[in-house]
C-alpha cells in the first residue's frame, strides 16, 4: 500500500454543454483554471455516445488490462476519477471510471474505464484540486504498462 496526506486546493462545480467532448472539455477547464491535479468525487452525465473498456472476446492473458473499446449510445452515467499532471507533455492525465445505463434498453448497465464520450444535454461535475504533493502517473512496464498514480514530495 502507498498513501499520502493531500493538501486540498480549490473546489469547482463544472457544467459541460451539449455535444462537447468529455476529455477535451476537462482538459480545457484545467488549462483555463491552472488546475494540474486533483480528483473528481462524482459526476452525473448523459452521453450521446461513449466508449468504455471491455470485450466479449476471449482474453489471452486474463491478468492483463483490457484496452479495447465497447461503443455505446444514449446512456446515463455516473462516474468519478483522478487526474494528474505530466510535465514532459504539459498535459493533465485523467483516469475516469463510469457506470452507464442504456436508456433504450431498460437501463441495462455497464461499468468500466472511460475511453471517450460526447455529452448529450449535460454533464455536472465536481472537481477538487490537490495542491500537494505532486500527483504523477508513471507507466509501470512490469505491470502491463499500466500508468499508476504516485504522490511525490
Amino acid at each position: 500500500m502507498r498513501s499520502s496526506e493531500l493538501t486540498i486546493g480549490r473546489s469547482f462545480g463544472l457544467n459541460f454543454d451539449h455535444k462537447e467532448d468529455f476529455f477535451q472539455t476537462l482538459a480545457d477547464f484545467c488549462k483555463e483554471n491552472d488546475v494540474r491535479q486533483g480528483y473528481i468525487p462524482m459526476f452525473l452525465a448523459a452521453f450521446a455516445e461513449t466508449e468504455i473498456a471491455g470485450t466479449c472476446d476471449r482474453v489471452e492473458d486474463p491478468e492483463a488490462p483490457v484496452r479495447l473499446p465497447v461503443y455505446l449510445e444514449k446512456v446515463e452515467a455516473v462516474g468519478s476519477g483522478t487526474f494528474s499532471y505530466d510535465p514532459d507533455r504539459d498535459i493533465v492525465v485523467p483516469h475516469v471510471h463510469v457506470t452507464v445505463g442504456l436508456k433504450q434498453q431498460s437501463a441495462l448497465a455497464y461499468s468500466s474505464h472511460l475511453i471517450s464520450a460526447t455529452v448529450q444535454y449535460l454533464t455536472e461535475m465536481l472537481i477538487v484540486e490537490v495542491a500537494s504533493p505532486h500527483m504523477r502517473r508513471p507507466v509501470k512496464t512490469e505491470l502491463y504498462d499500466v500508468p499508476l498514480l504516485t504522490f511525490e514530495s
